[in-house]
């Protein structure tokens, strides 16, 4: 045994020495210099998640401002996570992996009925609202809708399932004028991403498609958003909410809501700039009650929140 094992090493150093060519140079190679590389684990940090309407990308540069800025008045560490669908985000957040979420009411009601999640807080839309609402809409040179009845038998294309503003809000008011889902030629879905719906409805996909508020100025540099017009709006309902895991210890809660309605859109212009990212101006305190009308809306498209 000893004879083979010396064999094999014989004939790797004469492979080595074959190796080198007439003209190179061995190098020796030292190896009481060494370096250990020390593994270096992710520090504990609160996570915040915006629930995914839009890219990664837009997500990011929407909220990272908001993020460092809480961080910085609470003295906590906290980190912007990435859910990749809305249906991520619930499941992230069921498995402890989000502490923060920013989302849509529906979202909301669904985290708070499987996982106590409680609101902490609502946004203060753009156009000075705590509330907002959803848009149905068409090509401008779409002659053949131009009222919510037009809508039977044609091409929908929302958000997502889960989508208040891009699905929810528009199915609840088409059942207020008598009109379901059979009623519809097909219903798809976008990938739970605002700008696809416009961009499927812009390109002639979709007859119709329907949007949270606001969502069309997202693709104005991509498209001429003037060829979009909007077919009806929904009734208003509760806005965004930032609510929380119950894991987070409460005193770590009151220190981010408190540092929420410090924001000063109109006299801190550091404060506005952060909020004018975020595509809001400011935060209003909230809790549970305030999305009843969620639940409602809920029962009256026949739809379950667990």
């Amino acid at each position: 045994m000893a004879k083979y094992v010396c064999t094999i090493i014989l004939t790797l150093v004469a492979l080595v020495l074959l190796s080198c060519g007439d003209d190179e140079q061995s190098v020796k190679v030292s190896l009481d210099k060494r370096r250990e590389i020390a593994y270096r684990p992710q520090l504990p940090a609160i996570t915040y998640a915006y629930l995914p309407q839009y890219s990664h990308t837009e997500s990011f540069k929407r909220h990272q401002r908001l993020v460092e800025y809480l961080s910085e008045q609470t003295g906590l560490s906290i980190r912007q996570v990435f859910p990749d669908t809305f249906t991520d985000h619930v499941t992230m957040f069921g498995e402890g992996k989000i502490d923060i979420s920013f989302s849509n009411p529906f979202i909301y009601v669904k985290l708070a009925n499987r996982f106590g999640a409680r609101a902490m807080a609502r946004i203060i839309e753009e156009d000075g609202r705590a509330e907002f609402r959803g848009q149905i809409i068409a090509r401008k040179d779409n002659a053949a809708i131009t009222s919510v009845e037009d809508c039977r038998g044609k091409s929908w294309v929302a958000v997502d399932p889960s989508s208040a503003g891009g699905y929810l809000f528009a199915l609840g008011h088409f059942v207020d004028h008598g009109i379901g889902l059979k009623d519809f030629r097909e219903v798809v879905f976008s990938g739970g991403r605002q700008e696809n719906v416009i961009l499927g409805v812009y390109a002639g996909l979709h007859d119709f498609g329907s949007i949270r508020e606001g969502s069309l100025k997202v693709v104005e540099d991509k498209i001429d958003i003037n060829q979009i017009k909007v077919v009806a709006s929904s009734r208003w309902y509760p806005g965004w909410v930032y609510a929380h895991s119950p894991k987070v210890p409460q005193e770590v809660v009151e220190k981010i809501r408190a540092a929420m309605l410090d924001l000063d859109y109109v006299h801190n212009p550091q404060h506005r700039a952060l909020l004018d990212a975020a595509r809001f101006v400011g935060f209003v305190p909230s809790d549970d009650r305030d999305f009843d009308p969620v639940r409602e809306l809920r029962v009256k498209v026949g739809l379950d929140l667990e």
